[in-house]
């Protein structure tokens, strides 16, 4: 099952549209499979980084980012959004796979180039909650720069930096 996580609750149907930040991507129908959901566990515009632990992890990686847990997944976000993280409601819509072809395997993402009816829509509240029951480790941060630059710095590939123009300046 794929699926598209919004804020609204009443999309009829999802029609492809450009991305701003990825010019050379068509108009397309963005989805997410079930593995990497809980990286939508947010408000939509909240910056969060999101680690991936994986079996080949160096090192180095573990003592930078894993050192002091032995969660696998590590979502940090600024912590004034914290209280809006609790109190959100969200609404996920479900996709048949049919139309789909897998844009980003790491992320999860899959696209569409066609109109799509979702076939059902849950609202997901508690996202805490969810994040917790899925083995995620969330951290809170006054600030994601740093993090960001250790990431970009380093050679580790198994992360997500999502929303980060909304992310506090330094």
């Amino acid at each position: 099952m794929l699926y598209h996580f919004s804020e609204e609750a009443h999309i009829d149907v999802f029609v492809p549209r450009a991305k701003q930040n990825q010019p050379d991507v068509p108009a397309v129908v963005w989805a997410i499979d079930e593995q990497h959901e809980y990286s939508y566990y947010f408000p939509r515009d909240c910056p969060r980084i999101v680690l991936r632990r994986n079996v080949e992890i160096s090192d180095e990686h573990q003592d930078l980012f894993f050192k002091y847990t032995d969660a696998d997944i590590i979502v940090t976000v600024e912590s004034e959004w914290y209280s809006r993280i609790v109190n959100q409601t969200l609404h996920r819509y479900h996709f048949p796979e049919i139309s789909f072809r897998l844009f980003d395997e790491t992320a999860g993402y899959y696209i569409s180039d066609q109109v799509i009816t979702p076939s059902c829509i849950e609202r997901i509240d508690h996202l805490m909650d969810r994040l917790i029951a899925r083995g995620v480790e969330l951290r809170l941060t006054t600030n994601l720069y740093p993090l960001r630059d250790a990431v970009l710095k380093s050679d580790f590939q198994d992360f997500g930096i999502h929303r980060f123009n909304h992310a506090k300046q330094p």
